[in-house]
C-alpha cells in the first residue's frame, strides 16, 4: 500500500516540507522568513502578506539537477482587503522593488491569498492547495495558512492530509531591522501509520537588515524536528531601482546560490541558480504582476 513506500519518498521528494517560494528567496539561500510584501510570502512566511499593497498574481517554476521528475510549479494570488493604511515615509525596508520615496502602506483588513503547487512527475508527486491570511498592526505582522496536501505514488494511490502554518514578523528597528519566525505543520500531521510517518514540522527564524536603501542582508536558521539545523544567509544589492543582484548560502545542504531580479513596469521577474557539489545545478524562475485595482487612501 501507499504507506509502505512513503518512508522512501523523501529521497525523490521535497519531503512534504515548506520548500522554496520564488526565485528571490532561492537566490538568497532561501533565507526568506523575514522577507515581506510580495506574493511569495504565502510560502516563505505568511505574516509577510500583510505588507502587500496591491492585488498580486505570481508564477514560480523550479527544476532541480536537470531532472524532470524534480520539477516544481506554483501559482499564487494575493488580495488586500479594505482601504489602505500607511505612513508617508522613506521605504528603506520594503522587500519589493519600489521607489525610495514611496509611502509605506498596508491593507486595513489584512491580506488574503491562495496558492496551488505541484512537485514531481508521474512516479511520485505532491500537490498542495493553500489559503492564507496576514494582518499588520503597528510594527507587528501575524499570519496563518491552511494547506490540503496530497501525496501520490504511481500504482499505490494517494493520501490527503490537512496541515496548518503560523508566522509572525516584527520591525525591531523600523525600516532597518526585521525579525521573522514561522512554524510549518504545527499539528505534526501524520501522513501514514507505517513507522508513524509524518509531514515534517519545521521551525524557521531569521533577521533582515537593511544598512542602506540599496543593500539587504538576511540570515536564518531552519530546524526540522527530525534533522539538523540549517543555517542560511543571503545578500541583495540594488544598484538601480529596476535591477537587483543576489547571493546566498545554505549550510545543511552545502548549497550556494545567485540570481538577479528585474522590474519591468507592473512585472517583477526573478531568476536564480543554485549549485550543490554532489548533485549539480538547480534553476528557479518567478514572475509576479501587480494589478493596480485598489486605490490607496488614508
Amino acid at each position: 500500500m501507499l504507506a509502505g513506500l512513503l518512508p522512501v519518498a523523501p529521497a525523490l521528494a521535497q519531503g512534504n516540507g515548506p520548500g522554496v517560494r520564488g526565485a528571490r528567496a532561492a537566490a538568497l539561500g532561501n533565507a526568506s522568513v523575514a522577507l515581506a510584501g510580495d506574493g511569495w510570502s504565502m510560502g516563505n512566511n505568511v505574516a509577510g502578506l500583510s505588507e502587500i499593497q496591491q492585488p498580486t498574481v505570481g508564477f514560480y517554476a523550479e527544476n532541480r539537477y536537470f531532472s524532470p521528475a524534480l520539477n516544481v510549479g506554483a501559482l499564487t494570488m494575493a488580495l488586500p482587503l479594505g482601504r489602505a493604511l500607511g505612513q508617508t515615509t522613506v521605504d528603506g525596508a520594503a522587500p519589493t522593488p519600489v521607489a525610495a520615496s514611496a509611502a509605506r502602506t498596508w491593507a486595513r483588513h489584512g491580506v488574503a491569498a491562495i496558492e496551488a503547487q505541484r512537485f514531481g512527475g508521474q512516479l511520485y508527486n505532491e500537490t498542495r492547495l493553500g489559503a492564507g491570511y496576514g494582518y499588520r498592526f503597528g510594527q507587528i505582522s501575524l499570519g496563518g495558512r491552511v494547506d490540503l496536501l496530497q501525496v501520490s505514488i504511481e500504482g499505490l494511490g494517494s493520501r490527503r492530509v490537512v496541515l496548518g502554518t503560523l508566522g509572525g514578523q516584527i520591525e525591531v528597528v523600523p525600516q532597518r531591522l526585521s525579525f521573522g519566525a514561522s512554524l510549518y505543520n504545527l499539528s505534526q500531521t501524520r501522513l501514514a501509520s507505517y513507522q508513524d510517518e509524518r509531514v515534517p514540522t519545521v521551525l524557521k527564524a531569521g533577521l533582515a537588515y537593511r544598512p542602506s536603501a540599496q543593500v539587504l542582508l538576511v540570515v536564518e536558521t531552519e530546524k526540522d524536528v527530525e534533522r539538523a539545523a540549517n543555517f542560511k544567509a543571503g545578500l541583495e544589492y540594488r544598484p538601480v531601482p529596476v535591477l537587483v543582484a543576489r547571493l546566498g548560502l545554505a549550510t545543511l545542504t552545502e548549497q550556494a546560490s545567485a540570481g538577479i531580479g528585474v522590474l519591468a513596469g507592473a512585472f517583477q521577474i526573478d531568476y536564480a541558480a543554485a549549485f550543490q557539489q554532489s548533485l549539480g545545478f538547480s534553476q528557479h524562475l518567478s514572475v509576479s504582476r501587480t494589478l493596480r485595482l485598489m486605490k490607496n487612501e488614508e
